[in-house]
């Protein structure tokens, strides 16, 4: 690769599904992320331990992490930037709220255009969807080839990428030309864990809007003596977007109802290994369908 690459990562803030009470949901079918610990999406991270690696390997290269959230979403941009990422952008506002797959994709693709990446990464999907619909989205609405399910980039060539992609039944090595969107599964390398010293150094960077809030502490003072600290924040019309197409407005998918499921133990049975009473078993499961 002779040119320095570009590399965006589309990065989400999700909320923990591992700790889901019964106010985890709005009553207009949406997530109420206030009420949930909100996390760095774990196939994003995977995503961006590829783009680092890329750019390691890449002299000139630079990863940027974009996410659309509110303000607190500038945290996964903050977590990337400990692991190595060169800084980030933040697409926020009240009209992207409610946003589906479909309108999610669209404001992306718009942020896109602006910053031109040459690589595009992310993760295979969001644990609070679980749809793996927003990079391919992204990609046909920039009108770029896509690889999804990628593990590893084998190799680099002067304008196309070698990768390795995850199939059902084994692995399969294609070359794409960049620009390019590429999607990463969860079988790839982990991300590496956070930098003490980039710690030290990025802990302080600071959105638009969190200088804002509070524009005399000694973190906005930093941001203002060294602006490389200072992540982009982009409202919607920042990014020149069809208003319609954006939020609640712009999505398609509705919720038609939402059921919450609590699993509680009623009974229990203790067995022998008596093959009388293994036997008995597997007829009670058969016949409840839970096996079969």
């Amino acid at each position: 690769m002779k040119q320095p690459l570009k590399i965006v990562v589309l990065a989400k803030q999700v909320p923990d599904t591992r700790n889901v009470g019964k106010d985890a949901m709005t009553p207009e079918g949406t997530v109420n992320r206030a009420a949930l610990p909100a996390i760095f999406n774990p196939e994003d991270l995977n995503a961006l331990e590829l783009a680092l690696s890329l750019k390691d390997r890449v002299e000139g290269a630079t990863v940027h992490v974009l996410t659309m959230g509110p303000q607190r979403a500038a945290d996964i941009i903050r977590d990337a930037m400990f692991r190595g990422a060169d800084g980030g952008y933040l697409l926020s506002g009240r009209e992207f709220a409610g946003s589906d797959t479909l309108a999610t994709s669209y404001a992306l693709s718009c942020a896109l255009k602006k910053i031109a990446p040459d690589v595009i990464v992310a993760g295979r999907q969001a644990i609070d969807g679980d749809t793996a619909q927003v990079g391919p989205q992204v990609a046909e609405k920039l009108g770029l080839p896509q690889v999804t399910y990628a593990e590893e980039i084998v190799e680099i060539g002067g304008q196309s990428l070698v990768i390795k992609r995850r199939l059902a039944n084994g692995t399969e090595t294609v070359e794409c030309p960049i620009p390019a969107v590429i999607t990463v599964n969860a079988s790839a390398p982990e991300c590496r864990p956070r930098n003490a010293k980039r710690v030290m150094t990025y802990k302080c960077a600071l959105c638009k809007s969190e200088i804002a809030a509070d524009p005399e502490s000694a973190a906005a003072k930093r941001v203002a003596a060294k602006p490389a600290l200072q992540i982009v924040e982009w409202a919607a019309a920042e990014v020149d977007p069809d208003p319609a197409q954006l939020g609640l407005q712009g999505s398609p998918t509705k919720v038609k109802r939402i059921e919450n499921v609590v699993f509680q133990a009623k009974e229990a049975k203790k067995l022998t290994a008596a093959d009388a009473e293994i036997n008995e078993l597997m007829v009670e499961l058969i016949a409840s369908h839970t096996l079969g």
